[in-house]
């Protein structure tokens, strides 16, 4: 992905069918150039490219969206003054993937979404 320097994962946790994942944005990425000048916006297309993401670190294995049935942004996430934030992700299946997945920081939660993702591997 063209934006793979935009993120860094600091922290990945795998329980029973849940995934934790505290990612790190690059708020000086020149993505924020174009999105929005001078008051920067994480993309919500973004934020859900870091769900596959999470999802193929966590689980070993290339994911591509299928689904998605549900998604709500409910927080603008500017990078310069949430530079953190955490996606939570419950799951079933192995190669056909029913998500609920979560990000947040704090109190704020950005965005929900419901989504099937499949294997590509």
């Amino acid at each position: 992905m063209l934006l793979s320097d935009l993120y860094t994962i600091i922290a990945l946790e795998r329980g029973d069918n849940q995934i934790t994942c505290t990612l790190q944005i690059d708020p000086a990425h020149p993505v924020f150039e174009g999105h929005f000048p001078g008051a920067p916006v994480l993309p919500g297309v973004v934020q859900i490219e870091m769900v596959k993401a999470v999802l193929s670190k966590a689980l070993g294995k290339a994911f591509a969206l299928k689904e998605m049935s549900t998604c709500k942004f409910l927080e603008v996430l500017n990078p310069v003054e949430t530079p953190e934030f955490t996606i939570q992700i419950q799951y079933k299946g192995a190669d056909l993937l029913d998500v609920n997945a979560v990000g947040r920081h704090g109190e704020k939660t950005y965005f929900k979404a419901r989504a099937n993702f499949h294997s590509i591997n």
